[in-house]
């Protein structure tokens, strides 16, 4: 048996990102969510790129990537990136990214997990070389971020990805995805596949008000001491939330894109993009549930706001949130 380990943490804000207000709303009317948050003249509203560094029992773990460098100019344009990576912010919080033992990301979606990996530069031998159509912008050569890092996702995502089973044709990128095969130094396996429990058997289609039989933690997946991983599905079959305690005793979960902004806590409130929405409410429905019985603090993955919450139920049956000003702790 291990012993207990508690994480410092800071979150980390890995540049702006924007998408179409319809896409991150799904089937809400605009007249509806207009009225909070404000879309530009190409009707995209700003999102950021949420993650978490982490440091505890010897350990520095990174949880989310972000979209990286690697989109051409005409793709940045599209999505207002700005500039600013994962990289850039790992080591402003004074952290060499070689010195990153593990990567989470929730799912490898190009927003996610596209950060992984980095547009090689002048005088640095490639790690991966793209060939053909593999590239996902206008630069074939690629190095790795992080280049120890093992990098944890769910075996579902990882073939889905592979497939392309997406709603959208453009979001599993193959220079995002294959340079992960290559092992570590050592020939120890860069990707660690993992499959956690699924919520709800796959004979069965519950019902929007059903809970699963069994809570998060007995359906989670330790990936390091005090680190875990549980389905969330909705958005993709194989997405996952990341959940640890922290020095002050505190739970804290990685909110992937069941809920990727606070304007998202209502049930019907999903994202375009999601392959099953209906998925996502219930989804929803049991997370926020657990959230608010525990007490976990949620790091909302795309809020480009206070992206710290907390959960508690309300007099109609629902959620609402709390933000606490948390950006870290004991950083």
């Amino acid at each position: 048996m291990h012993p207990h380990v508690r994480y410092e943490w800071t979150l980390l804000r890995a540049g702006r990102f924007m998408l179409d207000g319809g896409g991150m709303f799904g089937l809400i009317p605009k007249t509806v969510w207009s009225r909070f948050i404000e879309t530009d003249d190409r009707n995209r509203i700003t999102l950021c790129h949420n993650a978490l560094l982490l440091r505890g029992g010897g350990r520095t773990v990174l949880i989310e990537a972000g979209t990286g460098d690697k989109l051409d100019a005409k793709m940045s344009d599209i999505f207002g990136l700005d500039g600013r990576t994962i990289e850039t912010a790992v080591i402003e919080a004074g952290v060499d990214p070689n010195e990153v033992h593990q990567t989470v990301v929730s799912h490898l979606h190009f927003d996610h997990a596209g950060g992984l990996t980095r547009r090689a530069r002048d005088g640095e031998t490639p790690d991966w070389v793209a060939t053909g159509r593999q590239a996902s912008g206008d630069q074939a050569e690629v190095c790795f971020t992080f280049p120890n890092a093992e990098v944890v996702v769910q075996r579902q995502e990882w073939l889905d990805a592979l497939a392309n089973d997406s709603v959208m044709t453009r979001t599993y990128f193959a220079d995002h995805l294959l340079p992960l095969e290559i092992p570590l130094v050592g020939e120890r396996p860069r990707l660690r596949l993992v499959e956690s429990p699924i919520p709800f058997p796959h004979d069965q289609r519950p019902h929007r008000k059903d809970l699963p039989k069994a809570p998060v933690s007995n359906r989670r997946t330790e990936i390091a001491p005090g680190i875990w991983v549980f389905l969330v599905p909705g958005h993709t079959w194989g997405q996952q939330a990341v959940m640890f305690e922290d020095v002050e005793g505190r739970t804290v979960v990685f909110t992937p894109d069941v809920m990727p902004t606070h304007f998202h806590v209502g049930a019907a409130y999903s994202l375009g993009y999601d392959v099953e929405p209906y998925t996502s409410m219930v989804t929803k429905r049991w997370f926020l549930g657990e959230a608010a019985d525990a007490g976990w603090h949620l790091v909302l993955d795309h809020e480009p706001g206070d992206a710290v919450q907390r959960v508690h139920r309300s007099d109609r049956g629902w959620f609402e949130l709390e933000s606490t000003g948390l950006t870290g702790c004991n950083w």
